[in-house]
């Protein structure tokens, strides 16, 4: 008699467990799809795929019941034993692929995350595939849009287009991929690029193209480059020869902003290309994705995947199966794609590694960072983390040895670093915000054929409406802060919990008509600008204003196009882009990160400080940065701007160290919220209660709170947070483990919303 086969089997709820099923009878068993993606090694399914006859395996995906609701889940384990009566059990109701959509080394990586961060594995596993596939879709790639040139368009003069300068640029570019060997392009690749719309309408309607439906094959030309290498510095090539391709080192490339970070990832990639393997590539942001994107097609002839939110459930799902296939060499995409599928892994590098945006913030709460560091250790392939501004944790780990320290001092070519200056903003006569001297030093950038780029990391028109008479603020009804207000179109909105209402102009206390916006954001810089200098386009970038799809595209390739301009924004204008006619950095206030309640406030500062300077004088053009301030004396702005970011954060790190905070201890912070206050900390209390009990509060490990978080009342729910610190991380999470278990069995925890985050980035 056969062995009774069960399947542990991790289904997407709150619960941490798994769940056995038996496996289907064979007059039961479901048909699998026609077709399913073999995402390893394995040979051929001997039996057709609709067979009753597929054994489950872990990584394949499972339809099941579980309650009165069908789900969704993935088969951890295969056992011949349940600790459960059999007669119990339930069967599945469909085994949905025929080899493991998920491989055994990702399926591994989500086990290990699932334990580190103390999260159900069933929702890890449904963070880590497209919507698509966790709804059940077929593991199969769709046929994609694409375009060809005709015969017509392969030979069309591209002086014919001069008047449709867009059509022009685009048979041009379909021109030259042809030449190199490439007959069709992706759709969805040229609207990646930003590529106009009505530019491929209007080649079409002339017969210079034509659409049709594909199903993508990776096109690799014998050529691997479109373009040769730049030629590194000294420093550039000493970096690059100290990557090893051929073993797990995590690599720091520590480099000055514009010193050609960029050319050393492009020139490792060539390298692990050549090598028949993978790249996978994480940016910080969407908005850097065609920018990106751009320089690895100019670069090389590969086929590239992108994964991003952007992208509707489809695109995520093709572009995902695809790298699993190892159909796509180069994968760029943002957190999330830590968790792609590469069947030919060879390198990951992450751009920016020290922006927050790598840290997930809600539900299953990793860092794409550190998993990238446990990946590639597992896989036994190099680790990347580029930036200008490290993390004080890379640092520090570089410091310590335990990651291998690539500096680039020097910016790329002619270069040079902008000269930075300090304006005193004490006594100082404003025009909403900005001091004379400042609007001087802008007028003779942009009479010089310079572009400016003033930061301001707020949005709106001000954060605040006041009113005169009686002191009233503009408070949010359900949040502790205060109403933005916004005049394009005119209301006030709150940032926080998304509650918006109409602009008014009577006091709701004292029907004064005397209110007054406080303060400056995006939108009251823009108007002073616009007025100051009408002969200049003045671009606003934060996150009203590029809310529209290829939005960011389009506002690059108009600053790109050099002419003069003003670009006023928000920290998105930090991360990353490169605007090499940039010759003025205007910063209209340095200080709000010097009074944070955050621990991590300081550090935040002097990396946007930085990275915002950093677009100044990218290319030849010489750069300036002014920075206004009412701090010009602080110790960590005199440290930052006139001994460097190495100096400044062996400061802090040293102010870290003797305050027992990370990277010194590790941390884990315990929320809760309700809409009652009392029941958000009452559960917390109970928590450290069964921490005490579990563990007493020693030097080696110390408990703060419960206590109101930064802002206690959001969206009409009161948050409290439980910090918790300890000398290890084996004594931290020896304490989470049992802590968890016996706090979600508490009849109050299943009342009130509460969540654990290991290694926190935001104390928020």
């Amino acid at each position: 008699m056969p062995a009774l086969e069960i399947y542990a089997v991790a289904l997407p709820t709150p619960l941490r467990r798994t769940f056995d099923y038996l496996a289907a009878e064979p007059a039961e068993a479901a048909p699998a799809p026609q077709q399913t993606l073999l995402l390893q090694d394995d040979p051929a399914p001997s039996q057709p795929a609709h067979e009753p006859s597929i054994k489950g395996r872990p990584g394949m995906r499972v339809s099941v019941n579980f309650g009165n609701q069908k789900l969704i889940g993935v088969i951890v384990a295969v056992k011949e034993h349940s600790e459960f009566d059999l007669k119990k059990l339930k069967p599945i109701l469909a085994l949905l692929d025929a080899t493991p959509l998920i491989p055994p080394e990702l399926l591994h990586l989500c086990q290990w995350a699932a334990h580190y961060y103390h999260h159900p594995l069933g929702e890890v596993l449904a963070a880590a595939i497209p919507v698509a596939l966790r709804q059940g879709e077929a593991a199969e790639l769709s046929t994609e849009k694409a375009w060809q040139l005709t015969v017509n368009g392969l030979h069309c003069d591209l002086n014919e287009l001069r008047r449709a300068p867009k059509q022009q640029q685009l048979l041009q570019q379909l021109q030259d991929e042809a030449r190199l060997g490439v007959s069709t392009v992706l759709h969805k690749d040229l609207l990646l690029q930003a590529v106009n719309r009505n530019a491929l309408k209007g080649l079409s309607d002339k017969g210079l193209i034509d659409a049709l439906e594909i199903t993508p094959e990776p096109l690799r030309p014998a050529k691997l480059l479109k373009t040769q290498p730049l030629v590194l510095n000294a420093e550039q090539s000493n970096a690059l020869a100290q990557i090893t391709l051929d073993d797990y080192t995590c690599h720091l490339l520590y480099g000055t902003t514009g010193s050609g970070k960029t050319e050393v990832y492009l020139q490792a990639i060539e390298q692990v290309l050549r090598a028949g393997k993978q790249a996978l590539v994480l940016i910080p942001e969407i908005g850097l994705t065609p920018q990106t994107l751009s320089r690895f097609q100019r670069r090389f002839n590969r086929p590239l995947a992108v994964l991003h939110s952007n992208l509707n459930d489809t695109e995520r799902k093709q572009a995902w199966l695809l790298a699993a296939a190892g159909d796509a060499d180069i994968i760029i995409g943002t957190r999330s794609a830590i968790f792609t599928p590469l069947r030919r892994p060879g390198i990951v590098i992450l751009d920016e590694e020290h922006d927050t945006s790598f840290k997930q913030q809600e539900g299953f709460r990793y860092s794409a960072r550190d998993l990238a560091a446990v990946r590639c250790q597992r896989l036994g392939i190099p680790l990347i983390l580029g930036s200008a501004t490290p993390s004080l944790e890379s640092y520090h780990n570089a410091r310590q040895e335990r990651y291998r320290l690539l500096l680039l001092t020097q910016r790329a070519g002619d270069a040079q670093p902008p000269a930075i200056e300090l304006i005193d903003l004490k006594r100082q006569p404003l025009q909403e915000g900005l001091t004379q001297a400042l609007l001087e030093q802008i007028e003779q950038h942009l009479l010089a054929s310079g572009q400016v780029l003033v930061f301001i990391n707020r949005r709106g028109f001000a954060p605040t409406l006041m009113c005169h008479d009686c002191g009233w603020l503009s408070q949010c009804h359900h949040c502790d802060a205060r109403l933005t207000v916004h005049q394009q179109p005119a209301h006030l909105h709150c940032h926080h919990c998304d509650y918006q209402r109409p602009l008014i102009h009577h006091c709701p206390t004292c029907n004064s008509r005397e209110l007054h916006c406080v303060g400056q954001g995006t939108e009251r810089t823009e108007t002073l600008l616009q007025n100051r200098f009408p002969d200049f386009p003045v671009i606003r970038v934060d996150r009203d204003s590029t809310r529209q799809k290829h939005a960011m595209s389009n506002i690059i390739d108009q600053v790109n196009r050099g002419e003069p301009c003003l670009l006023v924004g928000t920290q998105m204008l930090a991360k990353g882009h490169h605007f090499p006619n940039v010759t003025l950095v205007a910063i209209i206030d340095a200080d709000g990160g010097l009074f944070s309640t955050d621990f991590r406030g300081p550090e935040r500062m002097g990396q946007l400080l930085l990275q915002v300077a950093g677009r100044a004088g990218r290319a030849e053009k010489p750069g300036s940065v002014l920075i206004q301030s009412h701090l010009c004396e602080h110790p960590m702005l005199q440290t930052l701007l006139h001994q460097g970011y190495s100096a400044f954060a062996q400061l802090l790190l040293h102010e870290r160290q003797l305050s027992m905070l990370p990277p010194f201890r590790f941390m884990a912070l315990l929320r809760a919220e309700s809409s009652r206050s009392e029941n958000a900390h009452e559960l917390l209390q109970i928590a450290r209660n069964m921490a005490e009990r579990i563990c007493p509060s020693q030097p080696d490990l110390q408990y703060l709170g419960p206590l109101p978080a930064p802002m206690e009342k959001r969206n009409q729910r009161f948050r409290h947070q439980l910090q918790i610190h300890a000398s290890s991380r084996a004594q931290l999470h020896q304490l989470l483990t049992p802590l968890i278990a016996e706090l979600e069995q508490h009849p109050l925890s299943r009342r009130t919303r509460w969540s654990l985050d290991v290694d926190p980035q935001d104390m928020s």
